[in-house]
């Protein structure tokens, strides 16, 4: 027997099972090569696009029209607030200046009211203590005492009268003086009047009970007689009447 034995270990290769294999393998590169191609072609033109632009903003003409209107109410609404705002501003402004006034007008209607208080209740008080004031003035000028004893005690008196001036200047008391001034109603009251050589009509001739001012105010008025200017002639001077002249006030 000729020839060489094939081991028994060892595959055989089918000639026919090999070829188809190839082509299998011929077929799956030119797929690939066509994939590859086509990879290619796509990123150079990617690349000779160049970079992609970016999306344009819209511009304020392109929005809608409600984004335009509503900052434009919204405007106005604002406007309308402040311009409420401001009247009341002004408003609650004058009513303050109105408030503020009426309160410095009250304070000061209260300081008047309380001087002119505080000055009637002094007028009222030295009132009641000029007669003493009257009575001290007219022993002062009717008693002359002789003896010691009784000079003594009219010192005594007339420096008790004393102190009572002295407090009556301090209060701002002051005494009229209306002998040979002219007859002043506001000052005034004529009790007597009488025919005068001496003066003329209407002349204050005796002073019968003094008058005081209080601060300028007239605290009580004279008590005077009157002079009703030269008489008849023989008429007697000292005749004196009781009627008061015109806008006199009868004591």
């Amino acid at each position: 027997m000729t020839g060489e034995t094939t081991p028994a270990h060892e595959e055989r290769i089918d000639p026919q099972e090999g070829a188809v294999d190839a082509a299998q393998a011929e077929s799956l590169f030119k797929d690939l090569q066509d994939k590859a191609g086509g990879d290619t072609d796509q990123d150079t033109s990617a690349q000779d696009s160049g970079p992609a632009d970016p999306p344009e903003a819209a511009s304020p003409a392109d929005r809608p029209t409600e984004t335009s209107v509503v900052p434009a109410e919204r405007i106005a609404q604002l406007e309308s607030e402040l311009a409420s705002l401001r009247s009341e501003n002004e408003s609650l402004k004058s009513q303050y200046m109105r408030i503020a006034a009426d309160f410095d007008n009250f304070r000061k209607r209260q300081s008047r009211d309380q001087d002119d208080q505080r000055l009637h209740i002094t007028c009222t008080t030295l009132t009641e203590i000029l007669p003493v004031v009257d009575n001290f003035d007219r022993a002062r000028q009717q008693l002359s005492p002789q003896s010691e004893e009784a000079q003594s005690l009219h010192r005594s008196y007339q420096n008790l009268y004393k102190q009572l001036v002295d407090v009556f200047k301090q209060l701002g008391v002051s005494p009229m003086r209306v002998e040979g001034e002219p007859f002043d109603p506001k000052l005034h009251e004529a009790v007597l009047r009488e025919p005068s050589d001496d003066h003329p009509e209407d002349v204050v001739i005796e002073e019968l009970q003094r008058g005081y001012h209080l601060d300028g105010r007239v605290l009580r008025h004279a008590l005077v007689k009157v002079s009703m200017g030269p008489g008849p002639t023989g008429e007697a001077h000292g005749s004196e009447s009781a009627a008061p002249p015109a806008g006199g006030q009868a004591g």
